[in-house]
């Protein structure tokens, strides 16, 4: 009598290491979309009367008004500074015409600006750098991170690159999207003069995906102190 077991054990071997494969490739998605810490961004045009969820990478035209709708899976606080392709440092938020609660709380909506305003997109053509910094705890002189310095000076600009749209998202649904555009990391050596000085202030850590038309951000280590990454909105 001979046993059928060793002819078909390779083959189930086989099916048994793809299995494991598929399951360790969701588990690792699981953890990069989900956290410890996660946060989504979805970035909106206003439209008429209305706001429109954008592609991260989307082309926008001068003059366009944006904002941007955030959820996160932690309690913390959020500072968002824009460096504009004219050079000019500014602080979008928190401050008086934006909103000054820059708290946040888990699983709850907010929006940027958090008042009925918007951003409108204005000067040369090019990549505006918008820098989000993150921080479990607020930046103040009674925590062991003192509060966020005023924007820098203007500087020279960010590489004026002009946008380019991906010939296949334009071909397929008629939308500028410029892949380079979008939220991404930041080296240390890169970051604003006014950021420098923050302890932990880099996103070594962080992962960035992108779900349909908005932007994952997570950290699978816990955040203990400020991270800082850069939201890239291209126009022409």
């Amino acid at each position: 009598m001979t046993s059928t077991t060793s002819n078909h054990w390779p083959a189930r071997f086989a099916a048994w290491i793809l299995a494991l494969t598929a399951v360790t490739a969701f588990a690792q998605q699981q953890t990069m979309e989900q956290g410890p810490h996660r946060m989504e961004i979805v970035l909106e045009q206003r439209v008429g009367d209305n706001w429109e969820a954008r592609d991260p990478g989307h082309v926008f035209d001068n003059g366009d008004r944006v904002r941007f709708r955030i959820t996160t899976n932690f309690a913390g606080y959020l500072y968002v500074m824009n460096h504009g392709t004219s050079g000019e440092y500014s602080l979008l938020f928190p401050r008086d015409e934006t909103g000054t609660n820059n708290e946040i709380e888990a699983d709850t909506e907010y929006i940027v600006p958090t008042t009925k305003g918007a951003f409108r997109v204005t000067g040369p053509e090019g990549h505006e750098v918008v820098y989000w910094v993150v921080s479990p705890v607020e930046l103040k002189s009674q925590t062991p991170y003192r509060p966020l310095p005023p924007p820098p000076r203007p500087s020279p600009a960010p590489p004026r690159l002009t946008p380019r749209c991906d010939e296949t998202i334009l071909r397929a649904r008629g939308d500028c999207v410029d892949p380079t555009a979008g939220p991404q990391k930041i080296e240390g050596h890169m970051l604003p003069q006014n950021l420098k000085q923050m302890p932990h202030a880099d996103a070594r850590q962080l992962i960035f995906m992108k779900k349909d038309k908005s932007s994952v951000v997570s950290s699978p280590p816990t955040i203990v102190g400020p991270v800082v990454f850069e939201f890239r909105l291209a126009h022409r």
